[in-house]
């Protein structure tokens, strides 16, 4: 069989294919009119018509994708013409581990969809990645969806967003996925959309415990008593990273290094110093899940990861983390201190009305 008449799909596979990665509820679906813009609900089930009248771009399908507390994917929406956000956003989050894939939309901008396990993952999980991710590279009022964390009785449709690969802007180059490296839609739209990989929840669990994010919608923001302003860096190196860099670790060594280049640079430490100081001690490792001692280049990548970007977690809720950790440590009975504010004195100190 030649390789054209392989890679050929039939008008089923097509849909099939189209509808194993942009799903949610089932019983409604969002649209609009091409003509005017404007949009509405049609409270009716998704079914293969409507699938194909999207692709054919009789009119176009937009997917909730909220359903319960869970969801199959997350979209970010960059509504202008900015290529450079959508591809810093997916260079940080390829460094998290999560591959983000980025989409014309159908006027201008771009969306950037994430893609879930086909039971999909907790909403509010999905949204606390990528609300930090978003705050890491300044954006951090970009439309997410879905854009709530669960359907309750006082949302009981959430919001939709426009399907991809609306047939009557494919050949414009809209609604359709482009190569973040070179910005060029793939030439094999279907090809693409086969090669996509999903994530699953445990995915999202470990971004969250790395970076010690609270498992709530909150993102980093400066704080006048934090470890700049005499808050938990006037105990310069915790214990914790003190044991980690004497007697070396067993496992978790990448998050491990990327946890004690964030508290060297907390504490002053150098560039090259930092570097110098991690890779000797990757020499005391002692790796136990039959993984070898972490290389030099990924020590080169956390600890430069770690300096370029103004992470704020102390990683005090990381596996890595916890082996070493003490009781008495001044930074745990610090963080433990600034949880303890309450929701309303938390948004004083930070300076909202």
């Amino acid at each position: 069989m030649s390789t054209s008449a392989k890679n050929e799909r039939t008008t089923e596979e097509k849909v099939a294919l189209f509808r194993s990665y942009f799903s949610g509820q089932t019983d409604f679906y969002g649209t609009y009119d091409p003509a005017t813009g404007r949009s509405w609900q049609e409270k009716r089930p998704i079914t293969y018509d409507t699938i194909l009248a999207h692709l054919q771009g009789r009119q176009p399908c937009g997917i909730y994708l909220l359903v319960g507390d869970r969801t199959r994917a997350i979209a970010v929406d960059f509504d202008d013409s900015d290529n450079w956000t959508p591809v810093q956003f997916v260079g940080v989050a390829k460094h998290l581990g999560l591959p983000a894939y980025i989409e014309t939309s159908k006027s201008k901008g771009f969306h950037v969809w994430i893609f879930f396990s086909e039971k999909g993952v907790k909403a509010s999980k999905a949204r606390i990645v990528v609300k930090n991710i978003l705050h890491e590279i300044e954006r951090p009022d970009t439309e997410v969806f879905p854009k709530q964390d669960s359907l309750g009785t006082q949302t009981s449709f959430g919001s939709f967003i426009n399907a991809p690969l609306f047939g009557r802007l494919v050949n414009l180059g809209k609604t359709v996925f482009i190569d973040a490296k070179t910005l060029v839609p793939h030439a094999d739209q279907w090809a693409f959309l086969e090669s996509i990989e999903r994530v699953g929840e445990d995915v999202l669990d470990g971004i969250i415990d790395m970076n010690d994010w609270p498992a709530h919608e909150a993102v980093p923001q400066p704080s006048t008593n934090g470890p700049n302003n005499g808050g938990a860096n006037r105990f310069g190196l915790p214990p914790c990273a003190r044991k980690m860099l004497q007697d070396g670790v067993e496992k978790f060594q990448r998050v491990s290094c990327f946890r004690l280049a964030v508290h060297l640079k907390r504490i002053g430490f150098p560039y090259d110093m930092a570097l110098a100081a991690l890779t000797k001690w990757a020499r005391k490792n002692r790796p136990t899940d039959g993984k070898g001692v972490i290389r030099e280049s990924e020590i080169l990548a956390q600890t430069s990861y770690a300096y370029e970007h103004a992470y704020t977690g102390y990683g005090c809720k990381s596996s890595a983390i916890k082996p070493f950790c003490e009781s008495s440590c001044p930074v745990k009975q610090w963080i433990k201190d600034r949880d303890s504010v309450s929701p309303d004195q938390t948004e004083h100190r930070k300076g909202v009305s």
